[in-house]
């Protein structure tokens, strides 16, 4: 219960400020950030962290990936990647999924969390290289 409430919390407060005019350059300069442990685009691949290509919309801890306990809960309670998901976990992924795996420390600015969302919304989901 107290992890739905903070998710929640975390969802109106942070969603709360992302605009409809978000910046897809912007997205790709945020994201760079994220390259050390995720890919995206064409020939994506797991890395320390999963490959985002159709994240959104994606079943959370559905890849073929070495997803922490925490997460694998998380996706038992909550099934898909939504917009506001992934801008609440951007937000402060240690307090969205205690336990989970991911070191960063998260993007405190509503307007970076629309962009990095905006860019990776760009990249459908791709099969897994053969």
């Amino acid at each position: 219960m107290f992890k739905s409430l903070m998710l929640a919390a975390f969802v109106v407060a942070g969603f709360a400020g992302v605009s409809s005019a978000q910046d897809v350059a912007a997205g790709e300069t945020v994201f760079k950030k994220c390259k050390t442990c995720h890919m995206v685009g064409e020939g994506a691949a797991n890395r320390v962290g999963p490959e985002l290509n159709g994240i959104v919309g994606r079943a959370i801890a559905g890849l073929d990936f070495n997803y922490s306990n925490a997460m694998k809960e998380f996706a038992a309670a909550n099934g898909v990647w939504t917009v506001e998901l992934i801008d609440a976990y951007l937000a402060a992924p240690k307090t969205v999924v205690p336990g989970g795996k991911m070191a960063f420390a998260g993007l405190p600015d509503a307007a970076d969390r629309a962009n990095v969302i905006a860019y990776l919304q760009q990249f459908a989901a791709t099969p897994p290289a053969q």
